[in-house]
């Protein structure tokens, strides 16, 4: 029986020897795509070479991709682990063919692979074919193909466009599409099971293992666009050179390969699972809520080491908080259904690390990384899920009597605090409210969606549009050729087109704004957190601006956005163009300081750091990268001790011209989410630092002068951010820092060298004045103070002899406030104490009944009555609670209206008794 690894490298190998070339998978973090959150398809990495937009030095390929569907479009958290196939992370196995072999070879691949490479037995294999409709003819020639190879005519079956014709969406590239099904059953031969209607039916006895699409057509709109978006009419055009792109996933292969019934039967998942249960010390039992619990973990596992390895980490915005609910899930399962109280979730990714690592070296090498932000993350959710429940018995105290709360605060406690909504429904049931699974879900589901606005925050929603005229011009005239590399001025620059506005002109006049596009440049467009350039283009008198050079809005195409100051620009002319060089020079500066920073974190915090953003400017750097903790003083002073080390060294700083497998090889570091094309440039500090780069740089370290970071912050969970400054700001930075220091050290009175000890002991005497004078004020409120005797707020006696003292005490702190009412309290022994505080524009009140009261006058009963008279909310528990509005002035009225809402609760408990 062969290995799920086995299985893997015999595609990849088999493909080889048919001329493919095995490209590696790319990150589950998509690079430089906005519509996808994370990696779903072995054809995201090609989506280019498949529209035109790029081109590579091969025409097949051949790959096994990390995937990941939990959000957007491809959504299959919620089936996991109730289904026998569906996943979160999958790997899938694919063959494409960017307009070399078509149909036939497509067909005659899969069934050389299946019949006779894994050996899988032709009685048991069903293809269907797209039956055609209006537009699009039958795929006849496809079945002939199938019949060809081998394939009974009546084991080919048709069905339409939901299952057999595949489009990248309403335009662009589509085509009909051959799914291959496998029937799992115990005898071929049973004519009442292995049978066609079971192809695309119920059930997972027959199921699709591979998908061969042909991209044949493209799909044009027509006419205007209406309200929705949606073109008039559309129209399918042949393409000129038709393409393959096939999918078949690795963990269903290998479920028939390995002749199990389930993908967690596998050799790929059970070992994850039997470790799950060994961590809880039971036995797997799939039908049982613990195992379904242990297929969960099992999955989750996998997807949260590989998330993570490819610079995913969990958070509160798209494809991080849908990680984090990938986490959370798995966490809550294993404490709930198999009863673990210690964090375990690491112990499962690490399990995976083990198990996938020679395949996938990432995960070796982010290893400690990926244990420490499952760490935690599982501590984080085990403080939110308590809080949560508190916030959950704090809206059930808050709400009107018999009514429900809105659908709205549950899903914000699940959203806001991670409690599980089936743990909401719990304690609804708990309460007396009964909703049946499916309205819950439902009103459940779309109250979340309102919270969470069109889902991940740019990331699943459509693609920013971008001005079609571009990809016109780039089509028309080619990619700008970037000179300035070599040279901030370029002679003899020829203007190939001019926009004004949105729309292409010939001509752009004196005091007209619009943008130029080159037929070659030295100016940068901005580009990997590089800014762009600024400068001039001149002609003669003509004089133009140059403000910007954004990021290439078509692959190549340079735009230069520009002012003209004098004379005019018309296309054909030639002009120089000069880029500023003094921005251009600090800007090199702070980007191979980026690079030097880079190496000397991962030397000082360690091979898990990632870059995880950037911007690169001519007056500071920004650098984003992954850690789980903030950074201490000898660390930083570490990481500048390294740089400026590197710069002292004045090393010749070296760039290569490489193929992108060649620069991987030779241990360059790529950045997740960026795109790289075949030929890469590779950036190398010798001995230090080797990056692949497509930036500008110095020649040498020394011309980087200085490297200083000013600020070290956290800008998500599991990231950070670190500002720094070179050349003549750090040396800036420096002079500041040196008058500052002369300042204190003289309003001090001490030595630069005292100047600490000196603060140090001015501290300790503030906080001494201030505990001072916490302690006097706090005397002073147990002394009533005139406030109170104005407003004629004391302690008076209510039905049944009860002692309630309403009392302000705007002087305090929200915490001195609480130990006010805890001393109050004890003065008077059995009674209620209301306090009041006004500040910042608001007002706050705290409730605290004796013991032997808080069943007649809970806290929160009496809050939920006090609040809304300052415009606000309040809840809590029956001995405490505490609440705030934002109206201060009608403070007084509620401290009054306390004595009557406690007499008002003490006679219906009596009544009630």
């Amino acid at each position: 029986m062969m290995t799920g690894n086995e299985i893997r490298e015999k595609f990849l190998s088999y493909f080889e020897r048919q001329g493919h070339r095995r490209v590696a998978s790319s990150p589950l973090l998509p690079a430089g795509d906005p519509t996808l959150l994370f990696a779903n398809a072995g054809m995201n990495q090609f989506k280019d070479v498949f529209l035109g937009a790029e081109r590579r030095d091969y025409a097949r390929a051949s790959s096994s991709q990390k995937c990941l569907r939990a959000g957007g479009k491809h959504n299959d958290l919620d089936e996991v682990g109730k289904t026998a196939r569906h996943h979160t992370f999958f790997e899938m196995l694919g063959n494409f063919s960017f307009g070399d072999y078509f149909k036939e070879d497509a067909i005659r691949f899969a069934w050389e692979l299946l019949v006779k490479e894994y050996g899988l037995d032709p009685r048991r294999l069903w293809f269907s074919i797209f039956e055609g409709d209006a537009e699009v003819p039958a795929d006849e020639e496809a079945a002939a193909l199938w019949e060809r190879v081998g394939a009974p005519r009546d084991r080919i079956l048709r069905f339409g466009r939901k299952d057999n014709f595949w489009q990248m969406g309403d335009t662009g590239p589509c085509g009909p599409c051959s799914e291959i099904h496998y029937y799992m059953g115990d005898d071929p031969e049973d004519p009442s099971k292995n049978r066609p209607e079971f192809v695309n039916g119920p059930g997972d006895t027959t199921m699709e293992i591979w998908n061969l699409v042909f991209m044949q057509f493209n799909r044009e709109g027509v006419g205007e666009k209406t309200g929705d978006g949606k073109y008039e009419s559309y129209r399918l055009e042949p393409l000129p050179a038709p393409s393959v792109d096939t999918g078949m996933g690795l963990e269903r292969v290998t479920a028939v390969l390995q002749g199990v019934r389930t993908n967690y039967d596998t050799d790929l998942i059970r070992p994850i699972v039997e470790f799950t249960a060994r961590l809880a010390d039971r036995h797997y039992e799939p039908e049982t809520q613990e195992g379904f619990a242990m297929r969960v973990i099992a999955d989750h596992a996998r997807a949260t080491a590989f998330s993570i390895a490819d610079g995913i980490l969990p958070s509160n915005e798209g494809r991080n908080y849908v990680l984090r609910k990938i986490m959370r899930r798995a966490i809550y399962h294993g404490r709930n259904a198999l009863g673990f109280e210690d964090n375990f979730f690491h112990k499962v990714t690490e399990f995976v690390v083990d198990r996938m690592k020679e395949a996938y070296p990432e995960l070796e090498t982010s290893r400690e990384f990926i244990e420490r932000m499952v760490k935690l993350e599982e501590e984080r959710f085990g403080s939110t899920l308590t809080v949560g429940l508190q916030k959950l018995e704090a809206l059930f105290s808050t709400a009107t009597e018999g009514e429900m709360p809105p659908y709205a605060e549950l899903a914000r406690l699940y959203d806001t605090f991670g409690t599980p909504r089936d743990l909401i429904r719990v304690g609804l049931e708990e309460r007396g409210f009964t909703v049946d699974e499916e309205t819950y879900n439902e009103e459940f589901d779309r109250a979340l969606r309102e919270i969470q606005g069109a889902g991940a925050k740019g990331h699943g929603a459509a693609a920013a549009k971008t001005n079609p005229v571009y990809p016109r011009i780039a089509e028309r005239v080619g990619a700008s050729e970037f000179t300035g590399y070599d040279e901030t001025r370029t002679d003899g620059a020829k203007v190939v087109a001019l926009l004004r506005g949105e729309e292409e002109a010939e001509e752009l006049s004196e005091g007209e704004e619009g943008e130029v596009i080159l037929d070659r440049t030295p100016f940068y467009a901005e580009s990997g957190g590089q800014v762009g350039d600024t400068g001039v283009l001149v002609r003669g008198d003509t004089h133009a601006t140059v403000n910007d050079t954004p990021t290439a809005p078509a692959p190549g195409l340079v735009v230069h956005r520009v002012k003209v100051e004098r004379g005019s620009l018309r296309v054909g002319e030639t002009v120089t163009a000069q880029v500023d060089a003094e921005k251009r020079d600090a800007t090199r500066r702070n980007h191979t300081a980026t690079h030097l920073m880079h190496a000397a974190l991962r030397e000082v915090l360690g091979t898990h750091v990632k870059q995880a953003g950037s911007v690169v400017a001519p007056n500071y750097l920004r650098f984003d990268f992954s850690h789980f903790q903030p950074l201490t003083r000898d660390e930083l002073a570490e990481i500048e001790r390294l740089v400026n080390y590197q710069i002292l060294r004045n090393e010749r700083v070296q760039t290569d011209l490489l193929s992108l497998e060649e620069a991987m090889r030779s241990g360059a570091v790529a950045l997740f989410g960026e795109k790289y094309a075949e030929r890469v440039r590779v950036l190398t500090v010798p001995g230090f630092s080797k990056e692949l780069c497509g930036g500008t740089h110095v020649r040498a370290t020394g011309d980087i002068g200085l490297f200083k970071i000013v600020s070290d912050e956290s800008i998500a969970s599991g990231t950070r951010r670190i500002r720094a400054v070179t050349g003549r700001d750090a040396f800036m930075r420096f002079q500041e820092t040196e008058a500052l220091v002369d300042q204190i050290s003289g309003e001090l009175r001490s030595t630069r060298a005292d100047v600490p000890v000196a603060v140090a002991r001015l501290q300790d005497e503030l906080k001494k004045a201030r505990r001072e004078a916490d302690e006097l004020r706090l005397k002073l409120a147990l002394g009533g103070g005139a406030s109170s005797a104005q407003d004629g707020q004391e302690a008076r006696e209510v039905e049944g002899g009860v002692t309630v003292l309403a009392r302000e005490a705007s002087d305090l702190d929200a915490s001195a406030l609480r130990q006010l009412s805890d001393t109050l309290l004890a003065q008077i022994k059995t009674g209620v104490v209301v306090l009041g505080r006004r500040a910042d524009g608001k007002a706050s009140l705290i409730v605290r009944t004796s013991p032997d009261l808080s069943k007649r006058v809970p806290a929160g009963s009496v809050i939920k009555e006090l609040a809304p008279i300052i415009g606000g909310r309040g809840g809590g528990k029956p001995d405490m609670a505490e609440g705030g509005g934002p109206e201060p002035q009608k403070l007084s009225e509620a401290l009054e209206a306390s004595y009557q809402i406690v007499e008002r609760l003490l006679a219906m408990a009596g009544a009630a008794a």
